[in-house]
């Protein structure tokens, strides 16, 4: 198996099974400390599953010669940059350095409504904030980064999106690239074997801008908060349904507009919470999950009892196209 040369061969064995993950885990372990030698690495770790094998490899590597920075932008998922901290430092020793820039961005994005204009702030930002913390370490040789081999075929190796708005260019590290020859679902299959958390590995796939393009129109805190409750009670339920490993992508999108409803007998205005499940293969077209009643009914009922300032539930029933599969 050759996994070292920017062309993925044609005849390279796919990795589906343990056996060969564990061999390919073997020989990027060595081809990783022939290149990094005693040098030091650096990696943006934002705890998908690119970025999270990455990290795996390389403390299975060098060890404490990585330094892993994890920003929260406030933009995560619920309880996700506590699994960072919980699954790189509590149990695999990572030496990881942990921002919360959560005012930081929130702050930058008050008012601001145009989509393309958030995402070039998130991106910016994140930039800016990586760029401060890497600025604070010495002799740092090497950028780890989570390219994989679809990045590769879409972006001449350039993996843009992978955090937010990519690295900063100015940055000169020698890069480290150890999955860029796989596909996603053999990425995931290197970090079943290298011992990572299912809730990592088989993560759904998420927005570099986080929930911030699920928060539609201008960023609140508190319907932000709502994006974030709403959508794990959904990930709860579909988990219960058995739907957690079946349907590609589902999530809550909270709008910026609300509708009247009744809570404790009086009258409210309050936003809906949009829930969208899709299935696609390459995210080029995608189809909508026919969820059924009963489950619906469960969603509906926690999310107008247990989020703020909700009082309704909506399901997005359009595949794509004519819809994109997120709203922003």
């Amino acid at each position: 198996m050759n996994l070292t040369s920017n062309v993925r061969p044609a005849d390279m064995e796919r990795i589906t099974t343990e056996a060969l993950a564990n061999a390919f885990i073997d020989e990027q372990v060595s081809a990783l400390r022939a290149q990094i030698g005693d040098g030091k690495v650096l990696l943006a770790l934002s705890g998908g599953v690119d970025s999270s094998v990455v990290a795996a490899l390389l403390i299975k590597a060098v060890g404490k010669q990585l330094t892993c920075i994890h920003v929260n932008h406030g933009l995560m998922r619920k309880g996700e940059s506590q699994q960072v901290i919980d699954v790189f430092c509590g149990e695999l020793g990572a030496n990881l350095i942990y921002i919360d820039a959560t005012d930081r961005f929130l702050d930058k994005l008050a008012g601001v409504s145009d989509p393309e204009t958030k995402r070039k702030i998130i991106g910016g930002e994140f930039i800016r904030v990586f760029d401060e913390e890497a600025a604070k370490l010495t002799g740092i040789k090497f950028l780890g980064q989570g390219t994989i081999y679809p990045d590769i075929l879409e972006s001449d190796g350039v993996k843009a999106h992978h955090n937010v708005g990519g690295l900063p260019e100015d940055v000169q590290f020698e890069l480290v690239e150890p999955v860029k020859l796989l596909f996603k679902d053999e990425v995931r299959v290197v970090g079943k074997a290298l011992g990572l958390p299912d809730e990592m590995v088989y993560r759904q796939p998420f927005p570099g801008p986080g929930l911030g393009v699920r928060c539609v129109g201008a960023i609140t805190r508190d319907r932000l908060e709502a994006v974030r409750e709403s959508d794990a009670i959904l990930r709860e339920e579909f988990a219960k349904a058995g739907l957690a490993g079946k349907v590609w992508q589902y999530f809550t999108v909270v709008p910026d507009f609300t509708s009247t409803g009744i809570t404790d007998g009086k009258r409210t205005d309050a936003w809906p919470v949009i829930v969208r499940a899709v299935n696609t293969k390459d995210a080029m077209t995608a189809t909508v999950e026919h969820l059924d009643w009963e489950l619906m009914d469960r969603i509906t009922d926690r999310i107008t009892h247990e989020v703020k300032g909700v009082n309704r539930v909506l399901y997005d029933c359009t595949p794509k196209p004519t819809a994109t599969i997120e709203w922003e």
